[in-house]
Order: C-alpha cells, then structure tokens, then sequence
C-alpha cells in the first residue's frame, strides 16, 4: 500500500514540473499568427495524457542529441490548448 504522505508530494512535484523553465524537452507552437503562443512541456507527461499528442510524438523517434522536439499546431487557438 501507498503511504498517504507520498501521493501529496509527489502531486506537488509533478505540478512544479508544469512551470519549469529549464528542464522541458518540447516546445509545442499553438495559434495563428499574431495569436500564437509557445508553450514548453515534458514529453513524457504528454504521452501519457494525451492520445493524440502521444500519436504525434511517435513519428519523432527518440534522438539522443538532446534537441528539443517542436510541434505546430496552428489549427488550434492558445486559449483552448491550455484549458
């Protein structure tokens, strides 16, 4: 069984993750011009939360060159992508 104080914190960790600014490997492009937004984000946590996303990252086969990946997706207003 899972201690009760674990899952509190790891939630507090995987939160803080969201607003780092340093260690995210993907930049997702959002919008239109001049309505577009950049968001930054982990690959990981995309893959397991979203099926489309997770279809998206599959044709970018992992690289070890530590770029980062980047996704246009122009077709979708900043204002819905971040809900």
């Amino acid at each position: 069984m899972v201690d009760n104080k674990l899952l509190p914190k790891l939630s507090q960790n995987l939160l803080e993750t969201l607003d780092d600014e340093e260690y995210y490997d993907i930049i997702i492009e959002v919008g239109k011009d001049p309505d577009v937004k950049i968001f930054r984000a982990h690959k990981i946590i995309l893959n397991y939360r979203s099926l489309y996303l997770r279809r998206v990252l599959s044709t970018n086969k992992k690289k070890n060159d530590e770029i980062l990946t980047h996704i246009s997706l122009p077709n979708i207003s900043p204002e819905i992508f971040q809900i």
